[in-house]
């Protein structure tokens, strides 16, 4: 985790490079933007506009970083190693030796919103107040719901000056940068302008970022086209306009590249992939800190409170099926991180496909084949991120039947999903539901192994879905969140991720590859190591 250092030196150093860009910039210092692209999303509609997108982490590449900016942003061109914290909106921050809870924040100079109104710390403030404070007159819930689980660390913000922001932590938390990632920043002034009413402002949107909205059609497409003036000249559009069009199924995403209607698409259906590269197109992919998973109640009376479930549920699954099945586009995945990532440890349970010892371990717990454990899971039918959701959950509900384990699905749309994710399993609405699958983003500390496994993350404080309370966890976890040394934040992350895999707290099936398929036409694409992705270096 050395390249994450949460060092003030790191940030004052990354502030200074990027600083020396200048605070403004035109579509001309890099060449006139040109040519137009049309990308095929695998989502059933596009996510919201007005600052905070809905439809999980996907959601930002597609309308968050595009419209918007963060004011800690995450370093998006680079694509043979995982990327860093960088400034955005804010140049520099740190964390107050005199009280680590309060993290001073400077801010951006000479930045205007797409309406041409400055951005500054109220701007600032007010953004935090859309989200966190319901008793706010431009309060929106659409976003708070969003965004809210994603800053579980915020107690209180202020003002300090025209250009510095204090953010107060509940508690001393040396990895709270990491949650000012999800914050992007809309304009109070364009608020006012469409007469207060965040549906209007969702047809006419003002951030600070690269792109500006030109023709929304929901649940079809989205045009975006250059800003002329944003202030960040490594991240200028290169295209004249890029259209986002709507195309949930696989098939037909694949179907549109082949016949010239969209030029470049993710998430290709993996049986049309040797058509897509006969036909001369490029399937690209990057490894991606991401997990393709099951969340289990842990609640009383679930089943899986039941350790030999847990660990039967992880060794019935042949992953290296599921990988066939996504054409390769996918990796076993051991954990809720790949063996490579300093936060895997050695766990002493080893998850592998071994259907005699999983057999096994449910007889013990009093069921069979004839006498199966019968649960329910809620399951998206698709979705960016979600890779094959229905194919994969089908072949994962078959490995399980054959071992005495019958899980009834209930299918519904992903942002139903997510908002189930984030109730918890103790939410009414979840009765009869004792586990989950969800794919997310796993490229911090906090949002790899925190938010999910300490008891202070509990939903809907935060997505410890499950419920799950460990004290040895739960230690570790305050322990790492008051360290500000990279080396020992490696060493306690590791140590939780062995004790979650030991307790088998989930199912973890594979990790996603980000599969993208590309015409010809398209030029310049750097596919990072994340589920956000810079639209910007596409030509």
């Amino acid at each position: 985790m050395s390249e994450l250092s949460l060092s003030r030196r790191r940030f004052v150093a990354g502030a200074a490079a990027l600083a020396a860009l200048g605070p403004t910039g035109s579509a001309l210092a890099q060449g006139a933007a040109s040519g137009s692209l049309t990308y095929g999303i695998s989502m059933f509609d596009l996510p919201l506009t007005t600052g905070q997108p809905d439809r999980g982490a996907g959601g930002y590449q597609f309308t968050g970083l595009t419209l918007y900016d963060p004011l800690v942003a995450w370093e998006l061109d680079v694509a043979d190693r995982p990327g860093k914290l960088i400034p955005g909106l804010a140049t520099a921050w740190e964390s107050d030796p005199a009280d680590r809870r309060n993290w001073i924040f400077r801010l951006r100079e000479g930045v205007t919103f797409h309406d041409g109104s400055a951005f500054d710390a109220d701007a600032v403030i007010w953004n935090f107040e859309k989200v966190l404070n319901d008793k706010a007159a431009h309060y929106d819930q659409r976003q708070a719901s969003q965004v809210r689980p994603r800053l579980p660390s915020v107690a209180s913000y202020r003002k300090l000056d025209a250009m510095t922001v204090q953010v107060t932590t509940k508690a001393v938390d040396a990895l709270f940068p990491y949650q000012m990632l999800w914050f992007l920043i809309s304009s109070p002034a364009q608020y006012e302008a469409v007469g207060r009413d965040w549906t209007k402002f969702a047809f006419q949107p003002s951030g600070t970022g690269p792109y500006r909205m030109g023709q929304l059609v929901p649940r079809v497409r989205l045009d975006l086209v250059p800003n002329e003036t944003y202030w960040n000249r490594k991240r200028m559009p290169r295209l004249a306009r890029l259209t986002l069009t709507c195309i949930p199924d696989a098939l037909a995403r694949a179907n549109a590249l082949l016949s010239g209607t969209v030029d470049l698409i993710e998430t290709p259906a993996p049986d049309a992939v040797p058509r897509l590269k006969a036909a001369g197109m490029r399937v690209v992919g990057n490894d991606t800190p991401h997990v393709w998973n099951y969340h289990l109640s842990m609640l009383e009376g679930s089943p899986w409170r039941d350790l030999r479930l847990r660990r039967a549920a992880n060794l019935a699954i042949d992953r290296e099926g599921v990988v066939a099945l996504m054409g390769g586009l996918a990796t076993p995945a051991v954990g809720q991180v790949q063996p490579s990532s300093p936060w895997f440890g050695k766990p002493s349970f080893a998850i592998r496909t071994d259907v005699e010892a999983a057999r096994k371990l449910v007889e013990e717990a009093g069921y069979s084949v004839r006498n199966p454990l019968r649960t329910k899971f809620i399951i998206p039918t698709g979705g960016s991120g979600q890779m094959l959701s229905l194919p994969i959950n089908e072949f994962v509900q078959q490995s399980w039947a054959e071992i005495g384990i019958a899980v009834e699905f209930q299918p519904v749309e992903l942002e139903v999903a997510y908002t189930a994710w984030r109730q918890g399993a103790a939410d009414p609405s979840l009765k009869g539901v004792t586990g989950g699958n969800i794919a997310y983003v796993t490229s911090d500390p906090l949002y790899a192994i925190l938010r999910f496994y300490s008891s202070r993350q509990i939903a809907p404080t935060g997505v410890n879905w499950s419920h799950y309370r460990n004290p040895e966890v739960d230690a570790l976890c305050d322990k790492v969140q008051a360290s500000f040394d990279p080396a020992e934040q490696d060493r306690l992350l590791a140590r939780i991720h062995e004790i979650v895999v030991d307790d088998a707290v989930q199912v973890w099936v594979v990790h996603d590859t980000n599969p993208h398929a590309l015409s010809a036409k398209v030029k310049g694409y750097t596919q990072a190591q994340h589920w956000f992705q810079d639209l910007t270096t596409l030509a």
